[in-house]
Parts: structure tokens; C-alpha cells; sequence
């Protein structure tokens, strides 16, 4: 890894446009992330007057030239996301459970075969679960037993010639160093040495390894990974020229018709999972918050009619924001649906505030209803409007001019979809509701007209 690093580093930093490079192998037991010296991570910062598409495909070149290695090219954002939802970097993951690593193997590459037939999957990988020489020991339990030795006192022996044994602490000028019992490193490494390890014995004495167990190098996986009481392993892939979701369709659709071992079953997990438990979750919220809003107004207006009225505008001042992520690509993400969110309670709040003020007009102002009370009161409720739009839009622009940038993933989205609302909500608050009103708001609030006590 050491070697693969440093060549690596060497051609990254040739690519126009690289302003630098770092990176680290493997990381400490007490990290964020414990893994072996076969992971590496390299941090590659570009300049912002260069061509990001054009620098990233060539970075990706220059990743790809190096077989047999596992890869993924991505911001640090993106990385981090992924890391949270699923544990990897992939955007799509089918994670497969069961007992016998060995059948788990082979289930994994039949779900990756079928995946590979879908249209769209790109950077399909199989988690790497390679098996590496590892010594065995095995008691031999009735030799022990003639020895007077117990299972622990073998194992504790063996223990500590090969991985070490802490024996105690040793402070000085105030920093603390273990103790540790280890074997030399020769005698680690050569079979006939271990099974030639004395083991002392209760009584006195000694006795080799090899009187009381077996010992022997066997193939063992280089790791395994459990989950909810289970052994599991991932397959994982990521879309290309097609949208995130309906791959993720077709995948569920099609492993699910594969026939799985008693005891083993799939599970479906990455981005677009937890897109969709996000979906849903926020739509039921919406909906409680949206039948909240109603019992509000109904309160505040007393009108069943005025009611209905404002809350049937609203959705029409979302189109601005699904003409605005048609124009951005399509792509429906969670940042979109908040900023969807977000520009139905700014059309809410200024529908109400126009309203509000027809009524105030009326009921304390005295004016007669009618196309006068109509356009004064779209008139003094110009500038409130506009300055709630205004200041939002001028805040978001600069997002929205800048492009889906690294780093803007969530925020883009966000500002697309809350600008292009704003535009709509704006139209509807200003031509469409004042007709509205003058259509369906005479009965209401001629009763409000009653004298009031």
C-alpha cells in the first residue's frame, strides 16, 4: 500500500489543476474508523478556476490504471454521507445475511451477477473477503488433562508469544508505557518454534506446545463483519445514466426473485432507502403539520370558505420549484423536498397576511367590500411581499449561480427549489388570490360586518 501511495501520489500531482495532496494508511484501534493497513485514503484538493468535470475524469483515470484494487472517487461530503447511511460508499447496497461465510461468498456473487444485468449499475463490487494463512491451535483436551493443564493456560501461552501480553506500566516524565511480553519475532514466524513453546506446567516442569494441542496454518477470512447477530457481507454498485431510484427499483425487484438458503436473506440499504424512509416520514409530518395549519386559519378567519381558499393556492406556488428541479436535472433529493417545504410556508404566510388585511380593512377600516378593497389591499401588501421574497432569493442566488459544486450537495438542491417557489408563490399571492377573493369572499365577510359588542 506503501508503494501503491506514494506512485499514485506522484501521478494525482501531475494532473493540471491538482493544488495537493495527503493521505493515510489504515488507522489506529482508538480512531473513527478502524481498519487494516490495506485501506488507504487519498486527499486531493483542485483549484476552482479549473474545469471540475474534466480534472475529476482524469483523476478517475489515473485511480482505474491500478488492478486488483477496490476504489471510489469521491468528495468528502459525499463520503461522509454515505459512511452514515450504510456503513460504505456506495449508493446502493444489498446487504446479505446468514450463518456459513463460505455460502455467503457464493450467495454474494450470484446477487452481483443479476445486478450486473441491470441497466444503469456502475462500480459494482463485492465486498473483498479473502481468506489469508492464519495459525490454528487446537487442544488436544485429554493430553492436557494428563498434564494438568487447562484450556486457559494454553491459550494465555500461545496468546502471548504471538500477539503479546501486557504485564504492567512504566510512568516517566509524565507519560505512561505499557509493559508487554512478546515473543521475538523469529519465533512468531516459524512454525517449529511455536509447536517447540514450553508451557509450565502446575506441578513443575515444562511441556511443548505440541504435546498438549495441534497446531497448523489454515485458510481464515481476513475479516468478518456481523450485524444484528449475524454474519453479513455487501455487494454495492452505483448508478450511471440512469436516476438513482429506478435502479434501486430494479435491483429490489430483481433479487427478490432470487431463491435464498433457509437462513439467508437480503436487505436493502444506501442512499435511495433512506431517501425513502425520509420521504415518507417527512410526508407525515407534512400532512400533520398541514392539518394543524387548517385548524388554525379556520380559527383565526372563522370561515370554513377563507379556510379552504388559502390552503388551495398553496400548491400551486410549488410549481415554480418542480419547474425549478426539472431545469437542475430532475433529481428529486431530500434537500429538494425541504426546500419544497420551506417555499409553502413562506406562500402560506403571505397568503394569510393578504387575507388578514382584507379583512382588517373591512371589519375595522369600514370599507365596503368590492374591487377597491381588493386592489388597496393587494397594493399595501406589495411591499411586505416583495421584501420577504427579495431577501430569501438574494440570500439562495449566489448557491443557485455557483453550480452543484463539491460541497453543495444538500444546499444546492435546496436553493434551486426555494428561488424557483418563490417566483410562482409570488405571481399567486399578488394575480391569482386577489380574484379569489373578491369571488368567494363577500359572504364571509358580510357576516363579519355585524356590529360588534
Amino acid at each position: 500500500m506503501d508503494r501503491i501511495t506514494i506512485k499514485a501520489s506522484r501521478e494525482l500531482r501531475a494532473i493540471p489543476g491538482v493544488r495537493n495532496f495527503g493521505s493515510h494508511i489504515g488507522r489506529a484501534q482508538v480512531a473513527d474508523e478502524v481498519v487494516g493497513p490495506n485501506f488507504t485514503e487519498l486527499w486531493i484538493s483542485i483549484d476552482e478556476d479549473v474545469d471540475y468535470d474534466e480534472t475529476l475524469a482524469r483523476i478517475q483515470e489515473v485511480v482505474d490504471s491500478y488492478p486488483g484494487l477496490y476504489r471510489d472517487v469521491l468528495t468528502y461530503l459525499r463520503e461522509r454521507v454515505k459512511e452514515v447511511l450504510s456503513g460504505t460508499s456506495s449508493s446502493i447496497v444489498v446487504r446479505i445475511y446468514g450463518a456459513d461465510l463460505d455460502r455467503l461468498r457464493t450467495q454474494a456473487h450470484e446477487v452481483a451477477a443479476v445486478m450486473g444485468n441491470i441497466e444503469g449499475v456502475n462500480n459494482l463490487k463485492v465486498e473483498p473477503q479473502v481468506l489469508v494463512p492464519q495459525v490454528d491451535v487446537r487442544l488436544k483436551p485429554l493430553a492436557a488433562e494428563r498434564f494438568g493443564l487447562t484450556p486457559g493456560q494454553v491459550r494465555r501461552a500461545v496468546t502471548t508469544l504471538l500477539r503479546g501480553t501486557k504485564v504492567g506500566e512504566v510512568y516517566e516524565n509524565q507519560m505512561k508505557m505499557d509493559v508487554t511480553v512478546w515473543g521475538t519475532e523469529a519465533s512468531r514466524t516459524d512454525l517449529e518454534a511455536l509447536h517447540e513453546l514450553r508451557i509450565d506446567l502446575p506441578n513443575g516442569g515444562q511441556v511443548p506446545l505440541k504435546d498438549v494441542a495441534e497446531v497448523g496454518i489454515v485458510p481464515s477470512p481476513n475479516e468478518v463483519k456481523r450485524e444484528s447477530g449475524s454474519r453479513r457481507i455487501d455487494v454495492t454498485c452505483d448508478a450511471k445514466g440512469r436516476d438513482l431510484g429506478s435502479v434501486a427499483r430494479d435491483i429490489e425487484a430483481a433479487v427478490r426473485k432470487m431463491p435464498f438458503d433457509r437462513g439467508y436473506h437480503p436487505e436493502f440499504l444506501g442512499e435511495f432507502a433512506t431517501l425513502q424512509a425520509s420521504q415518507n416520514r417527512l410526508l407525515l409530518l407534512g400532512a400533520l403539520s398541514l392539518v394543524g395549519i387548517l385548524l388554525i386559519l379556520y380559527i383565526d378567519f372563522q370561515s370554513a370558505r377563507l379556510t379552504l381558499m388559502v390552503c388551495l393556492t398553496i400548491p400551486f406556488a410549488l410549481i415554480g420549484g418542480v419547474v425549478a428541479v426539472s431545469l437542475a436535472g430532475g433529481i428529486l433529493s431530500l434537500g429538494s423536498l425541504v426546500g419544497f417545504i420551506t417555499v409553502l410556508g413562506i406562500a402560506a404566510r403571505n397568503g394569510i397576511m393578504l387575507v388578514s388585511h382584507y379583512r382588517h380593512l373591512q371589519v375595522e377600516e369600514g370599507m365596503p367590500f368590492g374591487l377597491d378593497l381588493v386592489v388597496r389591499g393587494a397594493e399595501e401588501r406589495l411591499a411586505p411581499i416583495l421584501m420577504t421574497v427579495l431577501t430569501t432569493s438574494l440570500a439562495l442566488l449566489p448557491l443557485v449561480i455557483s453550480g452543484n459544486k463539491p460541497g453543495h450537495e444538500i444546499e444546492y438542491p435546496l436553493a434551486v427549489v426555494i428561488v424557483g417557489g418563490l417566483v410562482t408563490s409570488t405571481i399567486l399571492n399578488l394575480f391569482l388570490l386577489p380574484p379569489l377573493y373578491l369571488l368567494w369572499g363577500r359572504t364571509d365577510l358580510n357576516l363579519s360586518e355585524e356590529p360588534m359588542q
